[in-house]
């Protein structure tokens, strides 16, 4: 049972890894083909959100990972801290970068959403 539950965790990381990665490519992709027709500017803040919100979904399943690899292979207290401080650093990266990506808190209202 131990093996399947690293298995899964392995699978999670490397479905968070590949989000990452793959994200960065449609974010390039997207980026090239507005600079043909918005010019760098536009095409710098599509770069910028596309891969920001590729980034932030590949932290969400890195954090699962974790949970599975900690909570089901290795729930010793020590680990759970270790748990604790990487969900803390990983929700700080994410909201740091959702006020990058939008702007503004995510409790507040954007220019468009008022």
């Amino acid at each position: 049972m131990q093996d399947l539950m690293y298995g899964i965790a392995a699978v999670f990381e490397v479905v968070g890894v590949g989000c990452i990665v793959a994200g960065f490519a449609v974010a390039f992709i997207r980026a090239t083909m507005q600079i043909r027709g918005s010019g760098g500017a536009a095409a710098f803040r599509t770069l910028r959100r596309t891969f920001g919100h590729s980034i932030l979904l590949g932290l969400e399943i890195l954090i699962a990972a974790d949970l599975v690899r900690t909570v089901a292979i290795e729930p010793t207290l020590a680990n759970l801290a270790v748990l604790g401080l990487l969900v803390v650093i990983r929700t700080f990266l994410s909201w740091a970068l959702e006020v990058e990506i939008e702007g503004h808190w995510p409790w507040q209202h954007g220019p468009e959403e008022q």
